[in-house]
């Protein structure tokens, strides 16, 4: 076959992959765990903070970050080349803003608030303003254009949790006029030669680990973002998207998941102490701080291309038109939550803040107060979602669902 020609890996169509599926309900659904564990952090300006704190939060916490938001990231990306595949770039740009766009307006209109509020009244108890007098200051915002894409800024407001969704709607939009390309000779031969390359080569997988080495070393670390610096997302993205357009890369993630997690796991073991020993970790130039932000970034990549390799098992195609069944109960969860990530996405993180709110104040040890925080939590927000949500078709295209 000629390079010219397109790959036959490259040309077969990719099943859904519920394992992704799997992933990023693990992920949006752990962040109710998560962000109930930032409440008894001893690092940290969560809203919400317990009287009594711990430091091992801290490090149970930095290994969540290393590799969740960045693998949310890898999958967006993977769907967004399937995306735009089917639809096209001006198909693909209307989606991504009517199903991003409009449940970040909403979350930023009508949820965003409570946690500065709240915030408020936490850190001084006798602060009295009401939360109808509170909203005016929250939305008395400006334009900065420097902090792309985070354009609107203000000293109450925030985007808060859902800087995710923001980064995910830009992403998506500067990655649509690049699809008049991707059907051309050049790329097409490019492509097929790096994936050629990638699966001949042990190794070659884990050579975007430097870029992300080098961004978190020298560009430093953003803590309102998951600890990653935005441009971070950014690349994982596109590896998602670049990993999708050939079969091969998929191949090579399942051949080296298993060294891959390993050297992920060491780095971030290296990394560590750098992190709970340095002023500043996320920012500061000392060598320590940049070497250990340096491991870290190595580590995400690692980590992002192995927990997919881990759980990836490719299924054959049944021969024969197999006769419809009713769906069982494990299938039926699996499709509820698949469907309902975005919504519990937005919902999580105000009601976590707004039930922390009360929680702090038992005098109950950390362990007891955290158990009660993530039960109620996670049965408020699965509960908004199943009552305000999911029941119409208007709010659920306000949050981003499918009608």
């Amino acid at each position: 076959m000629a390079a010219s020609t397109e790959s036959p890996q490259a040309a077969l169509p990719e099943r859904r992959r519920p394992e992704l599926d799997a992933m990023r309900m693990l992920v949006v659904i752990g962040l109710v765990f998560f962000h109930s564990a930032l409440v008894f952090a001893t690092e940290g300006d969560f809203y919400v903070r317990n009287t009594e704190t711990t430091e091992a939060i801290t490090v149970i916490a930095g290994f969540g970050v290393v590799w969740a938001m960045p693998l949310l990231f890898l999958i967006s990306g993977l769907g967004a080349w399937h995306s735009l595949q089917r639809r096209g770039a001006g198909t693909f740009a209307t989606e991504r803003l009517l199903r991003l766009g409009v449940p970040l307006l909403v979350g930023t209109l009508l949820l965003n608030p409570l946690p500065q509020w709240l915030r408020q009244r936490s850190t001084d108890p006798g602060h009295g303003e009401s939360y109808a007098d509170f909203l005016p200051r929250f939305f008395d915002v400006r334009v900065e254009f420097d902090e792309f894409p985070f354009f609107v800024q203000g000293e109450h407001f925030e985007t808060g949790h859902l800087w995710f969704v923001v980064l995910l709607l830009a992403f998506s939009l500067m990655l649509a006029p690049l699809h008049r390309f991707l059907p051309h000779e050049p790329f097409r031969r490019l492509a097929d030669r790096v994936a050629a390359v990638t699966l001949r080569r042990r190794g070659v997988v884990l050579l975007p680990a430097l870029a992300f080495a080098a961004i978190c070393a020298f560009a430093g670390m953003e803590e309102d973002y998951a600890g990653w610096h935005r441009w971070s997302y950014l690349l994982f993205f596109a590896a998602g998207f670049t990993l999708a357009t050939d079969t091969r890369f998929r191949a090579v993630m399942r051949r080296d998941a298993r060294a891959t997690a390993c050297l992920g796991a060491l780095l971030f073991t290296a990394a560590a102490p750098g992190f709970t020993t340095a002023d500043d970790p996320f920012t500061a130039t000392t060598p320590l701080a940049v070497v250990s932000r340096a491991l870290f970034g190595a580590a995400g990549w690692c980590l992002v291309v192995a927990i997919p390799g881990l759980l990836d098992r490719p299924r054959q195609p049944p021969q024969e038109p197999r006769t419809p069944t009713a769906p069982t109960t494990r299938q039926r969860i699996y499709g509820y939550l698949a469907a309902a990530v975005l919504p519990l996405y937005v919902l999580h993180q105000p009601i976590v803040v707004a039930v922390a709110y009360f929680v702090v104040g038992w005098a109950a040890p950390i362990p007891v107060e955290y158990v009660a925080l993530v039960t109620i939590s996670l049965a408020l927000t699965l509960a908004a979602y199943e009552l305000l949500v999911r029941r119409t078709r208007v709010t659920r295209f306000l949050f981003g669902m499918r009608g």
